[in-house]
């Protein structure tokens, strides 16, 4: 009995470390915690907390006890479009000057990007992603090249040439409609992206009509599923899986689910680059993934600060990719065959990371996706040149905090 009660009071005495971030549901991220824990040698042990996997439900659960101080966050599993609000709000800490650029080191450059603000470096880069187009080998020779050629090629195909994309009025809209303009040559804010202030708004005239004009295209197209001002991730996944849609934008999460779930559409399931918009300009798409901080209020930040780099570090993100789906932050893991196995498409996507955008770089972003999302749902009644001033409208009031979206 002395001997089980020493033990106890023994790992009692360790400092634990809650790590709050969307439940992964193949247990890569527990089996991280754990093996963080274990080569600490006694120093932490990580308690794997699981949010929900909507992305706006996991925002609000966070802001809610990061703005009551709550001392219980030591890591979060940061969307990469919060970066800016909770290192404005001093939500979340910078990352030690004297590790920075070895965290940073050897990773692709976008998912880099999405954890800096204001010349720090707010969050170690651990998992990434991005869109791919996907597509029916059985029903076309090749994928097509731009979005009039896909839906020109849709059209074709008659009942089973229907393109699955995402049109609910949601984050995965304004990461549509930004994809669509940076491709056209554009973004939404211009010099002051990526600063303070977030200000200054951008829209530029001729890409951002071209982008109006491939959603309005697509919404108004036989080609287009009926349901498609309902429609996320997960539905453009099922209704692929079931055979009716011979194209879909996505990420990659839909290559495994298909070999699971329907291994005769997977049999014919081929990958290529997003479309452009311009057939002279290749498409550009937004980068998302999972980036890791050191919450404020945390009672352990130096061993926070460990922590986050072990569960960011090589081994763990390859275990992520091959057990979880979820492509990894550094560059080198790409040409790694349990990688690769895992991603047999792992050129294209690091092709098309390497060069992917973020989303508008402003502590004020939930305001401005919503005033995107808002002012061009659904997508069959956008009218390009009144939506543009509408659009600009609503992006400059979300800037001034003025409204509610």
């Amino acid at each position: 009995m002395s001997l089980l009660l020493a033990c106890g009071s023994r790992e009692a005495g360790v400092p634990t470390l809650r790590w709050y971030v969307f439940n992964e549901r193949s247990g890569a991220f527990q089996e991280a915690a754990r093996r963080c824990s274990q080569a600490s040698e006694g120093a932490y042990r990580v308690d794997f907390v699981p949010l929900p996997a909507d992305a706006s439900q996991q925002r609000e659960q966070l802001v809610r006890r990061l703005a009551a101080e709550d001392s219980d966050i030591d890591i979060i599993g940061m969307d990469v479009i919060w970066t800016a609000e909770f290192a404005e709000a001093g939500w979340i800490l910078p990352w030690p000057r004297e590790t920075a650029e070895e965290v940073a080191a050897h990773r692709l450059g976008p998912p880099v990007e999405s954890a800096r603000y204001d010349g720090r470096l707010w969050a170690v880069p651990f998992t990434t992603n991005a869109q791919l187009l996907w597509y029916r080998t059985d029903r076309v020779e090749r994928p097509p090249e731009t979005w009039d050629e896909m839906i020109r090629m849709a059209e074709e195909l008659g009942e089973v040439g229907t393109i699955e994309a995402q049109g609910e009025r949601y984050e995965g809209f304004s990461v549509f409609f930004v994809s669509l303009l940076a491709s056209a040559g554009g973004s939404v804010l211009g010099e002051g992206e990526g600063t303070d202030s977030g200000s200054g708004v951008a829209l530029p005239r001729e890409p951002t009509l071209d982008a109006l004009r491939v959603m309005r295209k697509l919404a108004t197209s036989p080609a287009a599923d009926p349901s498609l001002p309902r429609a996320r991730e997960d539905q453009a996944r099922l209704a692929f899986e079931a055979g009716g849609a011979s194209f879909m934008v996505n990420y990659t999460f839909v290559w495994p689910s298909a070999r699971r779930n329907a291994p005769e559409v997977a049999e014919h399931m081929a990958w290529a680059r997003w479309p452009a918009v311009d057939p002279g300009r290749p498409s550009r798409v937004t980068v998302g993934g999972i980036n890791l901080a050191v919450g404020a209020y945390s009672r352990h930040p130096e061993l926070a600060f460990r922590a986050a780099e072990c569960i960011a570090s090589a081994e763990n993100q390859r275990l992520a990719a091959s057990q979880g789906g979820l492509p990894p932050t550094m560059e080198s893991l790409y040409d790694e065959e349990e990688v690769r196995e895992a991603f047999p498409f792992a050129d294209l996507l690091r092709e098309t990371l390497r060069d992917a955008v973020q989303r508008p770089r402003t502590p004020l972003y939930t305001d401005v996706s919503l005033a995107i999302s808002h002012t061009l749902h659904p997508m069959s009644e956008i009218r390009p040149e009144e939506d543009l001033r509408r659009l600009r409208n609503a992006v400059v009031r979300a800037l001034r905090s003025e409204g509610l979206f």
